[in-house]
């Protein structure tokens, strides 16, 4: 591996078999039209003299560090702990996109910093295999092979003192494992709860996916005797996706984070109106009516302020999930308007305004 600066643009040469070369190019480049958090490819050169091995160009992932940059820093060695949280992170979406990577390790994975944590990334794909869904065996045979590597990786950096005393990497790596079950469990465990917790848990259930950094494409609910099973799909977005999602359902223009809130809402009330009616509800049917029977009726209702409509709305639905949890079931959005109106608009008013 070199690196070579062009411009001001730095990039990554590696020398590979063609047959490599090629399947590694195009496993990245579906990766990043995905979404997925991989580096950025650029070509492959396979026209060389004496029959020399191809060559893989990627651009380098700024402010981007390697796992021994992490670990041979001050700053870096407090990182130890929370190292194997976006490596484990990273196995799951990849797993989720069907995708056996085969090699996970930390050397193979590049971290950047990401307001106080560290976000990974795919750097090396040779050995993934793209499936359209992994079977137990295959996600198994990736988290072992990734603890066996981790567990070598962090012995080695024992052996050169890079390693804080305080850290056992034969712990850190057996852990890794239960780690991955943990947060593979709460992307896609399916839960039952009562028809009058419908909205409330669908809400809570979204927010903790989006929380650990998760998306979601498809909410179902299927009636049962005990109650309302939930289902979600979840996968990883790319940049902007929320946006364009919202303004291609409703017309609306807000800001990313607005636009994932405003998502979830109309995902949680086609849902509910598919339960209650007994027949399924198009995307575009219910983008259209949640506009014009949840959305519009609640910034209609909320006097102009500093707050744009979409960012009213959020702190409605903020608003609706407190009181929800603290009533142990969902009060309905028309009940924490009106408590919304009464208790957490002031705030927001213009001097004087009632």
């Amino acid at each position: 591996m070199r690196f070579v600066a062009e411009g001001e643009q730095v990039y990554a040469l590696k020398e590979i078999s063609e047959r490599l070369a090629r399947h590694e190019y195009a496993s990245l480049t579906g990766f990043e039209e995905e979404g997925l958090p991989t580096v950025t490819v650029v070509g492959v050169c396979v026209d060389r003299p004496d029959d020399q091995d191809a060559i893989l160009v990627t651009r380098y992932l700024e402010y981007s560090m390697s796992y021994r940059y992490l670990f041979s820093t001050p700053r870096g060695r407090s990182s130890v702990e929370r190292l194997l949280d976006p490596l484990v992170e990273l196995l799951v979406r990849l797993h989720l996109a069907g995708v056996f990577w085969g090699d996970c390790s930390l050397s193979n994975t590049l971290f950047r910093p990401d307001a106080g944590h560290l976000a990974a990334y795919l750097v090396d794909a040779e050995t993934v295999e793209r499936y359209p869904t992994l079977t137990e065996g295959q996600r198994r045979y990736d988290v072992d092979l990734a603890s066996e590597r981790v567990g070598g990786e962090l012995l080695d950096l024992r052996a050169g003192n890079l390693l804080p005393d305080d850290v056992d990497p034969i712990e850190v790596a057996l852990s890794l494992p239960s780690q991955y079950d943990a947060l593979w469990d709460e992307v896609t465990r399916e839960e039952v709860f009562a028809p009058d917790e419908q909205r409330f848990r669908v809400a809570e259930r979204l927010r903790r996916l989006n929380d650990l950094g998760f998306d979601v494409s498809e909410v179902e609910l299927v009636t049962e005797p005990a109650g309302s099973r939930l289902r979600v799909d979840v996968r990883v977005a790319e940049t902007g996706h929320h946006r364009h999602e919202l303004f291609r359902l409703t017309g609306l223009e807000v800001q990313e984070g607005q636009a994932r809130r405003l998502l979830n809402d109309i995902r949680s009330f086609r849902a509910y109106l598919e339960q209650r009616d007994g027949r399924p509800v198009s995307e575009t049917t219910a983008g259209h009516r949640w506009l014009n029977e949840v959305y519009l009726p609640v910034v209609n209702a909320v006097p102009p302020g500093p707050l744009a409509p979409a960012e009213v709305f959020h702190e409605v639905l903020e608003h609706r999930w407190f009181l929800s949890e603290r009533a142990g079931r969902d009060i309905g959005t028309t009940a924490a308007l009106g408590s919304y109106l009464d208790s957490g608009l002031p705030a927001h008013l213009p001097s004087g305004a009632e």
